[in-house]
């Protein structure tokens, strides 16, 4: 007889029952489906059975580990379908790149074109994986025969992946024959995964799923045609340098070339900051860059630079920080917890904004504030400023790009540029890194180093700032004039030696240890690349220390 506490209940059950079966004595008390359960703060698939006394807490596709499962088994039965719809033998490589809208953009290459009608097959086939609840099954083999085994399907990115894993097994999932390997735990059989979609963009397709908010709807396709350019770009890149993956990553390091790398990517972006500087010389009607974007994307590191190849061109840039124009903190705005949301266009004093910008465009000379954010007061000490035909504002901050903030100001004055960390590289051609992830990392990083706070203050925080990016700074991304991708392809190698001690220290009883445990698993698929080579006026600077600038 082992015991399971339910919501501080005690209860016992007779051995071997698995917690498939308690999830069912529950599930009529909750909305959705259970997929899987944390044991005494560790998550279980369902098929597990309850082999100690634990306290159980059920997971469902509201919570962030549940809909990541519900993620995992739709690309499998997907995978799954499309092969057996389209035929292995036609089927080169089939890439699942990154997030596209509320779905996951899927490209396919090899003898088969995707269209609608091909895409309509997969789907019902999907749909009768489905109905028939057919089990997903789990296996354990070790590290060379997982090896071995991709190699043989021609999954070249998993085989080379288990190359550098240190650890001595693998878990492989199937489907009625169909075996993958995914990054993180599965639902229980099909039956589970009733909500997707196909639905074909460019030069391949989305496979559209339910979000946490709204578990049982398939959000339309919402498509961002210039993100998805920059997403496009940065993939194609990898492919060119052969880096697409973390085992081709980890391919480079083990021959001695992460040197080459890091000068390569540093190359590359310098090339596409010096770009967007002779698009705003180009203009000269331009007298403000507005630079927005979500937390950790490298916005003050991309300021300083931009503003040196500006400086290059001839003209004479100044910074000028939003966060400058802040209400005296006792007027800020709160959230629903009575807590100061500095996220909000209502902790900014617009209207002074205005007035200050539209003086300046003017050729008026203004007094520029600075907010000390000791005392929470913004202040005044004799900061005089007055554009001549070189000046220009570069101007930073999280709602940039809403033209609420600059309401007075013409549009042809203004240059918009929306920057992010859209990592290009994925752990495998099935599991891909999410964006939030890298910067998540970035963060935590920074924060411990500049903060002192821990990965576990930044991981509670973290859901916080993902609801005010979704608010303030995504919806207005489109109306940039360029965008800039930040990541780089090399610096998880090197984020990793730092965020590593910081998860460590999360305990286990601790609600942020899950995706601890998670983030670690990760950074484990990455081998270490020291810091010393990477340039002092590198975006990774911003982060793990030694910049030039002052951020």
């Amino acid at each position: 007889m082992e015991y399971v506490i339910i919501g501080g209940k005690r209860k016992g059950y007779a051995a071997g029952t698995t917690f498939l079966q308690i999830a069912q004595e529950y599930q009529d008390q909750y909305d959705n489906d259970i997929l899987l359960v944390s044991a005494d703060g560790k998550l279980r698939e369902l098929h597990k059975t309850v082999d100690e006394d634990c306290t159980v807490e059920f997971i469902t596709a509201a919570d962030k580990p549940g809909m990541q499962a519900y993620q995992r088994s739709a690309k499998l039965i997907m995978l799954k379908a499309f092969y057996d719809i389209v035929g292995k033998d036609r089927v080169e490589k089939i890439t699942v790149q990154f997030s596209l809208g509320r779905g996951l953009f899927v490209e396919v290459k090899g003898d088969v074109a995707v269209t609608d009608e091909l895409l309509a097959r997969v789907k019902r086939k999907m749909e009768d994986y489905v109905a028939q609840e057919l089990p997903i099954m789990k296996r354990s083999v070790n590290t060379d025969q997982a090896v071995n085994l991709f190699t043989r399907h021609g999954m070249e990115d998993k085989a080379s992946l288990f190359k550098y894993r240190m650890a001595s097994r693998v878990n492989l999932y199937s489907l009625a024959g169909f075996e993958d390997y995914f990054y993180g735990y599965m639902v229980q059989n099909t039956g589970y995964v009733k909500y997707f979609d196909l639905v074909r963009y460019e030069h391949g397709f989305v496979l559209m799923l339910p979000t946490r908010q709204n578990p049982r709807q398939v959000p339309k396709l919402e498509t961002s045609h210039k993100l998805f350019q920059v997403m496009k770009e940065s993939a194609r890149w990898g492919d060119k340098l052969g880096l697409a993956s973390a085992g081709a990553l980890n391919d480079q390091i083990a021959k001695g070339g992460a040197n080459d790398l890091i000068l390569i990517q540093e190359a590359l972006q310098e090339k596409k900051i010096g770009q967007i500087a002779e698009m705003i010389a180009g203009e000269p009607g331009t007298k403000f860059v507005m630079i927005a974007g979500p937390s950790s994307s490298g916005k003050t590191t991309f300021s300083h630079r931009l503003c040196i190849q500006l400086r290059a061109l001839g003209l004479k840039p100044h910074a000028v920080g939003v966060d400058d124009y802040f209400v005296n903190r006792e007027d800020s705005p709160r959230d629903a917890q009575g807590n100061y949301n500095f996220e909000v266009l209502e902790c900014l004093d617009i209207k002074k904004f205005n007035e200050d910008m539209t003086a300046l465009l003017e050729g008026k000379t203004v007094e520029m504030p600075r907010f000390n954010f000791l005392t929470g007061v913004r202040e005044y000490k004799g900061d005089y400023l007055t554009l001549g035909d070189e000046d220009i504002l570069v101007i930073e901050g999280i709602h940039c790009l809403n033209d609420k903030l600059s309401y007075t100001l013409p549009r042809e004055s203004k240059f918009k540029i929306y920057i992010s960390a859209l990592t290009q590289l994925n752990i495998d051609e099935h599991n891909r890194i999410p964006t939030t992830d890298g910067r998540l990392i970035r963060r935590m990083v920074r924060d411990a180093r500049t903060r002192g706070a821990t990965a576990r203050d930044t991981i509670r925080r973290w859901p916080s700032v993902r609801r005010g990016e979704e608010e303030n700074i995504f919806p207005f991304q489109e109306d940039a004039d360029v965008m800039f991708n930040s990541a780089l392809v090399y610096e998880l190698a090197v984020l990793k030696q730092y965020a590593q001690p910081l998860l460590f220290q999360i305990p286990k009883d601790a609600p942020e240890y899950v995706e601890a445990k998670r983030l670690l698993k990760f950074l484990d698929y990455f081998l270490g690349i020291s810091s010393e080579d990477i340039p002092h006026n590198s975006i990774v600077r911003e982060f793990v220390g030694g910049s030039c600038f002052r951020v």
